[in-house]
């Protein structure tokens, strides 16, 4: 008779349940063109990146280090000459200087404008989808545009502004709203900017607002907790993602502002911002060389800025 011997059990359970009899199934492994399959379809996009961006990003910092002047050729290579020029100039420091008070105001401003926007059309009404497309208005309309229907509302003889405020005895006179004082004009010019850049804030943060789902509202409701900490402990941590997106496109717009201030401020230095320094640096002074080191160095500070914003503010969120 044979002896049956008992042993220590398989470790691999689908060994033990083989022995068994037991019919089993393995996950297939994953092919390897399935785990590049993600980057084959980013691939399209980073090519146009790369073309778009990133090889005349290399081009310009090439150019900034020669003195290109059209009216005394030919080229000649300086180095980082150009940087260092630029860095001493009093007028620069002065643009980088209007540049991050356009960030300050347009950032803060845009930003607490569109939450307001989002909350107030994130529960469905009668009239909604109207008010959705009013509010996209202002961000279709060319900056130019904009610039020169803005001139018309400062006015300092016939604006509707200072008609507006007299009317309600809100000042005693005419105001001239864009003059000689740093802090105001670049607030009135960013002003311009905000009414343009946060209709698309406001739909990103929307967007952000409606994948929360609601039961975690009424869950906080039936806690007793007050819409003051709903806001703070649910709807701000939940919309990060969509909050630094339209963070970061504030910051973009505002630090490459160009149009209102050619239009509103002309080329005066108190609202003078760096693109309009980059203008007259390489197409009134004729000093390409010089234009071309400038926009590099406004190219990187975005870059740094915006991946700054982003590491800070933008989280994954999972439901």
């Amino acid at each position: 008779m044979r002896e049956q011997t008992s042993g220590p059990p398989p470790d691999d359970p689908l060994q033990a349940a083989a022995s068994a009899g037991v019919r089993t199934w393995r996950r297939p492994l994953a092919l390897p063109r399935m785990r590049a399959l993600p980057y084959l379809l980013v691939l399209p996009l980073m090519a146009v990146i790369a073309v778009l961006a990133v090889y005349p990003t290399a081009l310009t910092f090439i150019d900034s280090l020669y003195h290109i002047d059209l009216l005394s050729p030919p080229q000649t290579f300086v180095g980082l000459q150009n940087y260092t020029d630029l860095f001493s100039d009093p007028d620069v420091a002065t643009s980088w200087e209007n540049t991050g008070l356009y960030v300050l105001f347009g950032v803060v401003l845009s930003t607490v404008l569109a939450l307001i926007m989002a909350l107030g059309l994130r529960d469905r009404f009668r009239g909604r989808a109207i008010m959705l497309a009013i509010l996209i208005l202002p961000w279709a309309l060319p900056a130019v545009v904009e610039g020169v229907t803005w001139a018309w509302i400062y006015d300092p003889s016939f604006g509707v502004l200072n008609s507006l405020l007299h009317s309600l005895h809100v000042i005693q006179s005419y105001q001239l709203w864009i003059s000689g004082n740093q802090v105001s004009s670049i607030f009135f010019i960013e002003l311009v900017q905000v009414w343009q850049i946060t209709p698309l804030s406001a739909v990103l943060i929307l967007a952000s607002l409606q994948t929360i789902p609601p039961e975690l509202y009424e869950a906080a409701r039936v806690d007793g907790a007050t819409e003051r900490f709903t806001l703070r402990s649910i709807t701000l941590p939940l919309i990060r993602p969509g909050l630094s997106i339209a963070i970061v496109q504030a910051i973009v717009q505002s630090m490459n502002i160009f149009d209102q201030v050619y239009v509103l401020n002309g080329n005066a230095l108190t609202g003078r911002s760096i693109l309009m320094q980059t203008y007259l640096t390489a197409f009134a002074n004729l000093n390409f060389g010089q234009g071309y080191a400038l926009s590099f160095l406004v190219t990187i500070a975005t870059v740094i800025v915006s991946v700054g914003i982003l590491s800070f503010v933008y989280r994954t969120v999972e439901f």
